[in-house]
């Protein structure tokens, strides 16, 4: 046995020590607000913003200025006016007064990746007939057309048979 046999390991925790030091270029400890922020800020916030860096405060780590990127002015303002609520969910999510102050920078977003769902495979003869007789006893068309399609989206998600 080599001296690495650790047993197997979460890639979260390899994935964590590999972005530690791009985030920590820009101020953030781990990344988990850059990850976390539609939960922070909420989804209609996140779709528009991006936290950049924190700058730490001349005297430490604590009460930094946290710079948010935002695609829209009239959001530009509404969250000025939200910061203290914002600050005080910020630093709730770190546990400790992490930022202190906003620094809000009208911009345009970096472009954002949309998760495509993954392709089902086709249904085998088998898996089509037991489909098609489960819902042989639903009177309504409409009804049997979006069950059949919601069965065949479950169904070919599955590992086919082997």
């Amino acid at each position: 046995m080599t001296g690495r046999g650790r047993g197997p390991r979460a890639l979260a925790a390899m994935v964590a020590n590999i972005t530690r030091p791009l985030f920590s270029r820009r101020g953030f400890a781990d990344g988990a607000i850059v990850n976390e922020w539609p939960a922070i800020v909420g989804a209609h916030f996140a779709a528009h913003s991006a936290p950049e860096k924190i700058v730490a405060a001349s005297g430490g780590g604590a009460e930094g200025t946290l710079h948010v990127r935002i695609d829209s002015g009239s959001l530009a303002i509404e969250l000025q006016h939200l910061e203290p609520l914002l600050i005080e969910r910020i630093n709730g999510y770190f546990g400790y007064r992490a930022v202190a102050r906003l620094k809000l920078l009208q911009g345009p977003l970096p472009k954002r990746r949309k998760a495509s769902p993954p392709a089902a495979r086709a249904l085998e003869p088998g898996e089509e007939e037991e489909l098609v007789r489960q819902l042989c006893t639903v009177d309504d068309p409409e009804l049997r057309h979006a069950l059949e399609a919601l069965g065949r989206a479950v169904i070919g998600r599955r590992a086919g048979k082997d």
